[in-house]
């Protein structure tokens, strides 16, 4: 089984470098003319996933943005997933899921588990519980050639207050978290792999020098592109020492659509920026 690690390093070679995020916000679904409805969310979700899909290594649903419709609007998330699947693109579920065991083995169920409508190739995951309490997911991730990506630095500025307080060894909280990862990519690695099915979350809007990444050994989501004010000068200077970086954007190109040429044309000029 190829583990997540090695199938987002071929996906970047093969398609645009590039994760797109699909974030229903009401704005975006009235600039396409999209009611702020179910029947709404199912037409500009699977528009974007079919223009998209084919064509970016990642897309990223947010699910925040379709839970609020209710059961009905998890039941377009589902569709979506699907949609993205079969046009061949990897999909992030981005739900920044974290809690402990059987409750941690649930979520892992719900969004990793092949069976599941919700089946992901990878999912967001908050390890500030402690990182011991993903270990479900780590677990799940793991038998079903599944990845996450584990929250370490986020692009919000409040992240600060605890993710980068200091321990007694003098680390930040956030790279203890990331050195937990490397840990077990280092394992996978060692035995074969190119990268390892665990990546992190770093913002592209964090200071340089914030984070240590050169012995991650996995890859880095990087949001905070575009709307978000990061630039890829700056994707360079914070995240350059990093294996991979796949940064992540949804509104800059979202706001290019409802046409789906146009939104080609945006992701193509996005991803040949982040290759320049």
């Amino acid at each position: 089984m190829t583990g997540f690690g090695d199938r987002l390093a071929a996906a970047m070679e093969a398609r645009l470098g590039l994760c797109v995020g699909i974030d229903p916000h009401a704005s975006l679904l009235q600039a396409w003319g999209c009611g702020d409805d179910v029947s709404g969310l199912r037409e500009f979700s699977l528009r974007a996933a079919e223009a998209l899909a084919p064509h970016v290594a990642a897309i990223k649903p947010q699910s925040a943005f379709f839970e609020r419709h209710g059961s009905r609007g998890v039941q377009v998330l589902e569709e979506t997933v699907a949609a993205c699947r079969a046009a061949g693109t990897l999909v992030i579920m981005d739900a920044k899921r974290g809690d402990i065991g059987s409750t941690a083995a649930a979520y892992a169920e719900a969004y990793l588990e092949p069976t599941s409508p919700l089946c992901s190739d990878a999912l967001t995951v908050s390890p500030y519980l402690g990182f011991g309490s993903i270990e479900p997911f780590v677990t799940a991730a793991y038998a079903h050639g599944s990845g996450l990506f584990v929250l370490a630095r986020t692009s919000n500025p409040e992240g600060a207050e605890v993710q980068s307080a200091t321990i007694t060894d003098g680390r930040t909280i956030c790279q203890v978290m990331i050195d937990h990862v490397a840990e077990r990519n280092a394992v996978e690695i060692a035995r074969g792999a190119r990268l390892g099915s665990l990546g992190v979350v770093v913002g592209a809007t964090v200071a340089p020098g914030t984070v240590e990444l050169a012995e991650l050994g996995g890859a880095v989501l990087a949001p905070g592109l575009g709307a978000q004010g990061a630039t890829v000068a700056d994707i360079r200077r914070v995240l350059g020492a990093a294996p991979l970086v796949l940064a992540t954007t949804s509104r800059d190109v979202l706001s290019a659509g409802p046409q789906p040429a146009a939104l080609i044309e945006r992701a193509r000029e996005v991803a040949a920026a982040l290759c320049g």
